[in-house]
């Protein structure tokens, strides 16, 4: 049977790579990539320096395709997820493709950005398909920004919650006083209510464990502006943005 590997790469920095992932990537014979366009070229930068730094030139081919593209305007909930259904369907149908590729015995390989278990949907599309699928843990946004930050992530005895800004925009959960964000295509925390945010600090990053790196961390009501303003340049600076935070309500004798 047919083996594919989903190694998870890490958010930026080449060094984050595990000797799992590497052991993994130096046994693929055929690397999938998907092409997402050339405003995210130095992406593409680092995952050629990953395989430069670890396997040797004509050891292994690549078989690249476009991402199909998709509707990211501004969606209700229902529109938004028939055009993620849709996007993620004719992606499924395209990897289906690419694997049909290997030849039998051959071993191929996704590498994902940061961990294939939070965000990715590479394992989804995988299922079903005629190959063993093996997924290989990588350092996400999320462990990039924690340690960026110098921070735990999880308060003694607290719960924390991972979540996108899409439902951030609804509001800060009330029972729940750490919350990571990702998937924030508008600063979703900037927008909400003095009154639910004046007890909250927010730690953000974007470009995390990359060279590119920016950070910045406060009161929210004191930082927002800044963060926003921050991140408006650097988009229009790169032409793309990725960036995670954190939102931890202060404990009430502060």
């Amino acid at each position: 049977m047919r083996t594919v590997y989903v190694i998870g790469i890490g958010s930026g920095d080449p060094d984050h790579l595990t000797l799992s992932a590497v052991k993994a990537l130096q046994a693929v014979d055929v690397v999938f990539v998907i092409d997402k366009g050339e405003a995210k070229e130095d992406l593409v930068a680092l995952r050629t320096e990953i395989l430069h730094r670890h396997r040797e030139p004509g050891s292994y081919r690549v078989v690249e395709s476009a991402d199909p593209a998709r509707d990211r305007s501004e969606l209700d909930r229902a529109a938004y997820t028939s055009a993620v259904v849709d996007w993620q369907d004719r992606r499924g149908a395209l990897y289906a493709e690419m694997i049909a590729g290997l030849a039998e015995g051959e071993t191929g390989g996704f590498l994902v950005w940061g961990d294939p278990a939070l965000y990715d949907g590479t394992l989804r599309l995988l299922e079903g398909l005629d190959v063993h699928v093996v997924s290989i843990p990588g350092i996400s946004s999320v462990q990039a920004l924690a340690a960026a930050h110098r921070l735990i992530l999880n308060r003694v005895g607290r719960p924390i919650l991972i979540t996108t800004g899409r439902r951030i925009a609804a509001g800060l959960p009330a029972d729940v006083d750490d919350v990571v964000v990702m998937l924030d295509g508008n600063t979703a925390f900037a927008a909400l209510p003095d009154a639910e945010v004046a007890d909250v600090d927010v730690y953000w990053g974007a470009y995390v464990g990359g060279p590119d790196e920016i950070l910045a961390a406060g009161p929210v009501l004191e930082v927002r502006d800044e963060i926003v303003r921050i991140r408006a340049e650097a988009r229009a600076r790169k032409g793309w943005i990725m960036d995670t935070y954190l939102l931890r309500r202060r404990p009430a004798d502060r």
